[in-house]
Protein backbone atom coordinates (compact mmCIF):
# COMPACT_ATOMS: atom_id res chain seq x y z
CA UNK A 1 0.00 0.00 0.00
CA UNK A 2 1.71 3.43 -1.21
CA UNK A 3 2.31 5.68 2.07
CA UNK A 4 2.15 9.76 1.51
CA UNK A 5 5.72 11.33 0.96
CA UNK A 6 6.17 13.61 3.76
CA UNK A 7 7.20 16.86 2.19
CA UNK A 8 10.91 18.09 2.62
CA UNK A 9 11.97 20.59 4.64
CA UNK A 10 12.41 23.68 2.98
CA UNK A 11 15.86 24.99 4.21
CA UNK A 12 15.76 28.61 3.16
CA UNK A 13 12.17 28.85 4.98
CA UNK A 14 14.02 27.24 8.35
CA UNK A 15 16.91 29.93 8.23
CA UNK A 16 14.85 32.39 7.45
CA UNK A 17 13.32 32.12 10.87
CA UNK A 18 16.29 32.16 12.86
CA UNK A 19 17.81 35.46 14.19
CA UNK A 20 20.23 34.83 16.64
CA UNK A 21 23.25 32.54 16.29
CA UNK A 22 23.01 33.02 12.26
CA UNK A 23 24.90 35.27 9.75
CA UNK A 24 24.10 36.27 6.33
CA UNK A 25 27.21 36.61 4.59
CA UNK A 26 27.66 38.18 1.27
CA UNK A 27 30.95 36.44 -0.32
CA UNK A 28 32.83 37.51 -3.38
CA UNK A 29 34.01 35.42 -6.02
CA UNK A 30 37.67 34.49 -5.27
CA UNK A 31 37.28 35.39 -1.33
CA UNK A 32 38.27 32.80 1.02
CA UNK A 33 35.57 31.66 3.43
CA UNK A 34 37.45 30.26 5.92
CA UNK A 35 40.89 28.41 5.67
CA UNK A 36 42.71 24.81 6.24
CA UNK A 37 43.39 25.46 10.06
CA UNK A 38 41.28 27.79 11.22
CA UNK A 39 39.14 26.78 14.38
CA UNK A 40 36.07 25.04 12.76
CA UNK A 41 32.91 26.59 14.95
CA UNK A 42 30.30 26.87 12.37
CA UNK A 43 28.61 25.59 9.30
CA UNK A 44 27.17 27.71 6.11
CA UNK A 45 24.69 27.16 3.83
CA UNK A 46 24.70 28.29 0.51
CA UNK A 47 21.86 30.22 -0.95
CA UNK A 48 23.29 31.60 -3.91
CA UNK A 49 26.65 30.56 -6.26
CA UNK A 50 29.38 28.08 -6.11
CA UNK A 51 32.34 27.27 -3.46
CA UNK A 52 34.93 24.91 -4.02
CA UNK A 53 36.80 23.30 -0.97
CA UNK A 54 40.58 22.73 -1.60
CA UNK A 55 43.16 20.52 1.02
CA UNK A 56 46.75 21.06 1.35
CA UNK A 57 49.42 18.34 1.70
CA UNK A 58 51.95 19.24 4.42
CA UNK A 59 54.31 18.58 1.31
CA UNK A 60 52.08 21.89 -0.40
CA UNK A 61 50.28 20.28 -2.95
CA UNK A 62 46.70 21.67 -3.42
CA UNK A 63 43.94 19.27 -4.70
CA UNK A 64 40.09 20.12 -5.05
CA UNK A 65 38.11 17.61 -3.17
CA UNK A 66 34.43 19.34 -3.57
CA UNK A 67 32.51 21.88 -5.68
CA UNK A 68 29.66 23.02 -3.94
CA UNK A 69 26.20 24.79 -5.20
CA UNK A 70 22.77 26.69 -3.48
CA UNK A 71 21.17 24.69 -1.46
CA UNK A 72 24.42 22.77 0.07
CA UNK A 73 25.76 22.95 3.40
CA UNK A 74 29.65 22.50 4.13
CA UNK A 75 31.56 22.79 6.84
CA UNK A 76 29.38 20.49 9.16
CA UNK A 77 32.00 18.38 10.07
CA UNK A 78 32.39 21.13 13.23
CA UNK A 79 29.26 18.76 14.23
CA UNK A 80 30.95 15.51 14.50
CA UNK A 81 33.65 16.94 16.54
CA UNK A 82 36.27 18.60 13.91
CA UNK A 83 37.73 20.83 15.81
CA UNK A 84 39.99 22.82 13.11
CA UNK A 85 38.23 22.97 9.25
CA UNK A 86 40.58 20.63 7.32
CA UNK A 87 39.92 21.99 3.92
CA UNK A 88 39.81 25.87 2.73
CA UNK A 89 36.88 26.98 1.45
CA UNK A 90 36.79 29.83 -1.30
CA UNK A 91 33.55 31.17 -3.34
CA UNK A 92 34.45 30.42 -7.20
CA UNK A 93 31.32 32.90 -8.02
CA UNK A 94 29.48 35.75 -6.18
CA UNK A 95 27.78 33.74 -3.30
CA UNK A 96 25.10 34.28 -0.49
CA UNK A 97 25.79 32.08 2.73
CA UNK A 98 24.01 31.55 6.18
CA UNK A 99 26.98 31.58 8.59
CA UNK A 100 25.39 29.32 11.71
CA UNK A 101 26.95 28.57 14.92
CA UNK A 102 27.67 25.00 15.74
CA UNK A 103 25.62 25.25 18.99
CA UNK A 104 22.69 27.03 17.32
CA UNK A 105 22.42 24.08 14.64
CA UNK A 106 22.90 21.55 17.36
CA UNK A 107 20.15 22.49 19.30
CA UNK A 108 17.99 22.85 15.90
CA UNK A 109 18.66 18.96 15.15
CA UNK A 110 17.82 18.30 18.67
CA UNK A 111 14.92 19.64 18.90
CA UNK A 112 13.33 19.08 15.60
CA UNK A 113 13.04 16.04 13.96
CA UNK A 114 11.96 16.27 10.39
CA UNK A 115 15.16 18.99 10.10
CA UNK A 116 17.29 16.20 11.47
CA UNK A 117 16.20 13.72 9.01
CA UNK A 118 16.22 15.93 6.22
CA UNK A 119 20.12 16.65 7.15
CA UNK A 120 21.30 13.06 7.19
CA UNK A 121 19.67 12.21 4.33
CA UNK A 122 21.81 15.65 3.02
CA UNK A 123 25.16 13.99 4.42
CA UNK A 124 24.06 10.34 2.83
CA UNK A 125 23.61 11.46 -0.78
CA UNK A 126 26.58 14.04 -0.51
CA UNK A 127 29.04 10.98 0.26
CA UNK A 128 27.31 8.51 -2.39
CA UNK A 129 28.78 11.67 -4.26
CA UNK A 130 32.06 11.72 -2.88
CA UNK A 131 32.44 7.76 -3.86
CA UNK A 132 31.20 8.18 -7.07
CA UNK A 133 33.87 11.13 -7.60
CA UNK A 134 36.48 8.70 -6.08
CA UNK A 135 35.47 5.71 -8.08
CA UNK A 136 35.34 8.19 -11.29
CA UNK A 137 39.06 8.73 -10.42
CA UNK A 138 40.38 5.51 -10.03
CA UNK A 139 39.01 3.94 -13.09
CA UNK A 140 38.06 6.68 -16.05
CA UNK A 141 39.97 7.94 -18.13
CA UNK A 142 40.53 11.80 -18.11
CA UNK A 143 38.17 13.15 -20.59
CA UNK A 144 35.33 10.79 -18.82
CA UNK A 145 36.38 12.48 -15.21
CA UNK A 146 36.48 16.08 -16.96
CA UNK A 147 32.46 15.62 -18.59
CA UNK A 148 31.23 13.73 -15.52
CA UNK A 149 32.59 16.88 -13.72
CA UNK A 150 31.28 19.51 -15.81
CA UNK A 151 27.91 17.83 -15.68
CA UNK A 152 28.04 17.69 -11.75
CA UNK A 153 29.23 21.50 -11.45
CA UNK A 154 26.26 22.59 -13.98
CA UNK A 155 23.50 20.46 -11.34
CA UNK A 156 22.40 18.86 -14.94
CA UNK A 157 19.33 16.75 -14.21
CA UNK A 158 18.00 19.06 -11.43
CA UNK A 159 16.16 20.76 -14.08
CA UNK A 160 15.53 20.35 -17.81
CA UNK A 161 17.12 22.83 -19.73
CA UNK A 162 21.27 23.68 -19.55
CA UNK A 163 22.57 25.85 -17.14
CA UNK A 164 25.57 27.85 -17.07
CA UNK A 165 27.88 26.09 -14.94
CA UNK A 166 29.86 29.10 -13.49
CA UNK A 167 31.43 32.65 -15.20
CA UNK A 168 34.53 32.38 -16.29
CA UNK A 169 35.61 28.70 -15.37
CA UNK A 170 39.24 28.41 -15.89
CA UNK A 171 40.96 25.10 -17.01
CA UNK A 172 43.61 25.21 -14.45
CA UNK A 173 40.56 24.66 -11.74
CA UNK A 174 38.91 22.18 -13.98
CA UNK A 175 42.80 20.38 -14.37
CA UNK A 176 43.03 20.02 -10.49
CA UNK A 177 39.41 18.97 -10.55
CA UNK A 178 40.10 16.12 -12.76
CA UNK A 179 44.01 15.18 -11.73
CA UNK A 180 45.54 15.69 -15.14
CA UNK A 181 47.14 18.64 -17.28
CA UNK A 182 46.00 21.76 -18.21
CA UNK A 183 46.77 21.34 -21.78
CA UNK A 184 44.68 17.76 -21.76
CA UNK A 185 41.52 19.65 -20.19
CA UNK A 186 41.96 22.30 -23.20
CA UNK A 187 42.28 19.35 -26.09
CA UNK A 188 38.64 17.87 -24.45
CA UNK A 189 37.41 21.25 -24.35
CA UNK A 190 37.46 21.71 -27.68
CA UNK A 191 36.50 18.17 -28.56
CA UNK A 192 32.97 18.80 -26.44
CA UNK A 193 32.62 22.43 -28.05
CA UNK A 194 33.37 20.86 -31.49
CA UNK A 195 31.15 18.22 -30.86
CA UNK A 196 28.49 20.81 -29.87
CA UNK A 197 28.17 19.01 -25.59
CA UNK A 198 29.09 22.74 -24.27
CA UNK A 199 29.33 26.48 -25.71
CA UNK A 200 31.26 29.07 -23.57
CA UNK A 201 32.44 32.68 -23.76
CA UNK A 202 33.17 35.23 -21.79
CA UNK A 203 29.75 34.85 -19.85
CA UNK A 204 30.43 31.54 -18.59
CA UNK A 205 30.16 27.37 -20.00
CA UNK A 206 26.99 25.93 -20.65
CA UNK A 207 26.65 22.13 -20.27
CA UNK A 208 24.12 20.05 -22.98
CA UNK A 209 22.52 16.65 -22.30
CA UNK A 210 25.02 15.69 -25.59
CA UNK A 211 27.85 15.27 -22.76
CA UNK A 212 26.38 12.48 -21.47
CA UNK A 213 27.59 10.36 -24.04
CA UNK A 214 31.23 10.85 -23.23
CA UNK A 215 30.18 9.71 -19.57
CA UNK A 216 27.98 6.58 -20.85
CA UNK A 217 30.66 5.57 -23.52
CA UNK A 218 32.40 2.29 -23.08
Amino acid sequence: MATQQEAPVNWESVLDGIFRGKTVIECGEGRNVYRQGQPADSLYYIRKGKVKLTVISPEGKEAIVAVLGAGDFFGDGCLAGQHLRIATAVAMADCTLDKIDKPLMARILHEHHDISELFVRHLLSRNIRYEADLIDQLFNSSEKRLARILLLISNFGKESKSEPVIPKINQDTLAQMVGTTRSRVSHFMNRFREHGFIDYDDGGLTVHSGLLTVVLHD
